[in-house]
């Protein structure tokens, strides 16, 4: 009686580890030929499996690079990420540091600029990813910073230009070198004096006169 119910669930986790098994081969053909120059048939070599089999899960590559912009965005949410309950400066450095290192990954770079690339041709596709990954990030910052000013800790008259100020400090010197592969992604330390740098500048405009 039970065997039918199982079969069901096998079959789900089955369909669920072939889509990830395509979207993961699909990632690196995007990352090392960019969109214009995957194909459905290199993508399906890469992922291991047949063009048949590739078209049952996605209708062409358009519908499987919105589907890895949606699995990025997800995989680099930041739900978990704790500092409400934390002084500015602790915040501060803390959503940074986090924000860098997700911004700066090195398998990061190559699907920013792929979203760049493409986002004048499908501009939905590069609202989605603005939407779900940057935005997303300052608004945390801006909502944690209206709690900040409502207790007296901080006097902003704009949070949302503000957090937005914050978290565009922490790119100086890393994002661009990084995403024009001037450079390599910079280690987590060059990171933290990068975000500790902006975080002193970003109290001395905003904090309170004696605090």
């Amino acid at each position: 009686m039970n065997a039918a119910p199982n079969l069901q669930v096998q079959s789900r986790d089955d369909d669920s580890a072939k889509r990830r098994q395509i979207l993961e081969g699909a990632r690196r053909v995007f990352m090392d030929l960019g969109f214009d120059g995957a194909s459905m048939g290199e993508i399906a070599r890469a992922a291991g499996v047949s063009k048949g089999t590739l078209y049952v899960y996605f209708t062409d590559k358009n519908a499987l690079f919105e589907a890895i912009v949606e699995k990025e965005c997800h995989d680099h949410g930041i739900t978990a990420l704790d500092i409400e309950s934390k002084d500015a400066g602790s915040a501060l450095r803390q959503l940074g540091q986090a924000y860098m290192e997700v911004l700066c990954r090195p398998e990061g770079g190559s699907a920013v600029r792929t979203v760049m690339a493409i986002a004048e041709r499908m501009p939905d596709l590069g609202r989605q990813y603005y939407g779900n990954v940057p935005a997303t990030w300052f608004g945390k910052l801006a909502d944690y910073l209206r709690t900040q000013v409502k207790a007296g800790h901080l006097v902003i008259e704009n949070c949302d230009l503000a957090a937005a100020q914050f978290m565009l400090a922490c790119q100086a010197t890393l994002f661009l070198p990084f995403i024009f592969q001037v450079r390599p992604p910079p280690s987590s330390e060059q990171i933290a004096t990068v975000v500790d740098s902006a975080t002193r500048m970003f109290l001395a405009a905003y904090r309170p006169p004696g605090k």
